[in-house]
């Protein structure tokens, strides 16, 4: 269930969850993503080894940035 945040009326104005997506999205440089997608060929879903190689970044971050934009579910 996604959090929302609503006005006083009750109107839902913006869900937390895509605002936490698109915010992702835009937060990883060319760079990073570039450097995950290749990481991920090499070391599949070892986040830990990945985020070892992205200073700043945790492995749940990168697992996060991942599974947002290369879902499989549509």
């Amino acid at each position: 269930m996604a959090d929302t945040e609503q006005s006083s009326n009750g109107d839902h104005i913006v869900a937390s969850q895509e605002v936490t997506s698109e915010r992702l999205k835009h937060d990883f440089s060319e760079d990073e993503e570039t450097l995950i997608r290749r990481m991920y060929d090499l070391l599949g879903k070892r986040w830990h080894l990945i985020a070892g190689r992205i200073p700043g970044r945790t492995a749940e971050e990168i697992e996060k940035y991942w599974n947002t934009i290369y879902s499989t579910s549509a």
